[in-house]
């Protein structure tokens, strides 16, 4: 079973990734769209990383040990991963695939390594939105409003930005996060667009041979 349109036309689900240095809005467009539009959940990532006050195991993270996540690699269990400040995250396979084929979208939160590796495992599936910050000044003010982080992890991150940056030709779409709501506005325009793509209207072509049926009788 598939997710149908206004019109019974059934549709495959689709991995939409939101990729951005840290601090220039993703998280919060993520927020957005999960709370705004139907028939989208988080994709839930395994890490190696300490869980951190206030989040849920399942809901927030799969949190493994080294040992257990580098048996998901080798079992094939994981769509992608990469090390991401000395951490280790990845996506678990089965509840993506179990989600897209009964039309449920993904919505992903991962840098441009994953995003790397899931267009290369899935790519037909996949929507790849880059989130840029208006300038550099406005990254690192959004980093220290934040208040999350050190001085010294601030300028890792304005460090690490530089590296991220150069791969936004790599993504489908690129958004300026100048406005945050100008910014979803946008971002919800390309997953809507996207989902009436031909190719993924799985039952597109028994509907127009049946309005061709309709029309000949």
């Amino acid at each position: 079973m598939t997710a149908q349109g206004f019109d019974g036309v059934e549709r495959r689900g689709l991995m939409f990734v939101l990729s951005s240095p840290s601090g220039a809005g993703k998280t919060t467009l993520s927020r957005m769209l999960l709370e705004r539009e139907p028939g989208l959940k988080m994709s839930v990532s395994a890490t190696t990383r300490p869980m951190r006050p206030g989040e849920v195991e399942g809901r927030d993270y799969f949190f493994v040990d080294k040992k257990k996540f580098e048996s998901m690699v080798e079992q094939g269990e994981l769509l992608e991963w990469a090390t991401v400040f000395d951490n280790l995250y990845g996506t678990p396979r089965a509840p993506v695939e179990a989600a897209l084929s009964v039309g449920q979208d993904v919505l992903f939160d991962i840098d441009w390594q994953g995003t790397q590796q899931l267009h290369q495992k899935a790519s037909v599936d996949v929507v790849r939105v880059f989130i840029l910050p208006p300038s550099a000044a406005d990254l690192e003010k959004r980093l220290h409003t934040r208040a999350q982080d050190s001085e010294e992890v601030i300028r890792g991150r304005m460090n690490r930005a530089s590296h991220e940056l150069s791969h936004w030709a790599e993504y489908d779409y690129i958004v300026v996060n100048q406005n945050v709501d100008d910014a979803f506005a946008e971002v919800q325009s390309i997953l809507k667009a996207e989902r009436l793509k031909r190719e993924r209207r799985t039952g597109l072509t028994e509907f127009v041979r049946g309005l061709q049926r309709q029309l000949e009788k």
